[in-house]
């Protein structure tokens, strides 16, 4: 019970941390203006004048209520990530806990700069591109409930994309792989890259070539840090089974 008392504690301080960012964030700079930040890319794609519609009766309020708690959760995500943390630390091994608390804090940056390059980069290209094959004949005017959609899906996928470093870095350091097999997959990375770009983003080259090439270099980006992690080994478990978590 103590267990269970203690996870819904920590998940009642994360769930209060998205709120309060939420409140904020809805008080200031206000959900209108944080949507407008996010479909700046979109429009600065459509023709001039051209503006994004509604279909539904509440989708010009839900939509922008949405994104507005898009925003609190990644900007609370350290926070979240961190209450995550502290639930499991008691039971992990010191040396486990020194290397939780980095792998929190890499994977919490590198999700946003995921969602960062997604937004600065990608969606500029992606929508210029996409822009570009409009027939003279028709007049490109996005729904704002699909247009949530596809960016959550591409904010998705390119944060999960920049998390490969740290899972190259995990699995050597657990000792599951070694770094000369993850070199020698790198054909199968490249092959499962493409895959992978071409299921989740929309059906064109840029934007899978913008999500299959960094998540190859990112590859290469993990497998360089890796070189200077020791992988851990059979007698240091042994060792580490005579230790007492702390409680």
């Amino acid at each position: 019970m103590s267990h269970l008392i203690e996870l819904r504690t920590r998940l009642l301080r994360a769930v209060v941390a998205v709120l309060v960012v939420f409140v904020i964030l809805f008080i200031y700079p206000g959900a209108s203006i944080i949507y407008d930040l996010l479909a700046a890319p979109m429009l600065a794609s459509l023709p001039e004048g051209t503006r994004m519609i509604a279909t539904g009766v509440i989708t010009p309020f839900m939509v922008p209520v949405k994104v507005t708690m898009m925003a609190a959760f990644v900007i609370s995500l350290p926070i979240v990530l961190y209450q995550a943390w502290a639930f499991v630390a008691p039971g992990l091994y010191k040396h486990e806990q020194r290397l939780a608390l980095p792998l929190i804090v890499s994977s919490s940056l590198l999700f946003m700069a995921g969602m960062a390059f997604c937004y600065f980069v990608v969606f500029k290209s992606v929508f210029s591109f996409i822009a570009s094959f409009a027939p003279q004949s028709i007049t490109p005017a996005p729904d704002i409930e699909a247009y949530l959609s596809f960016v959550m899906t591409m904010f998705l996928a390119f944060g999960v994309t920049f998390e490969v470093p740290v899972v190259v870095v995990l699995l050597v350091r657990m000792g599951i792989v070694t770094v000369q097999k993850l070199k020698d997959a790198r054909g199968y990375v490249v092959v499962g890259a493409f895959v992978i770009a071409a299921v989740v983003t929309p059906p064109d080259v840029v934007s899978q070539f913008m999500l299959a090439v960094p998540l190859c270099v990112l590859y290469e980006v993990g497998l360089l840090v890796a070189r200077g992690i020791k992988p851990r080994k059979p007698d240091e478990t042994s060792e580490n089974e005579s230790e007492t978590p702390e409680k």
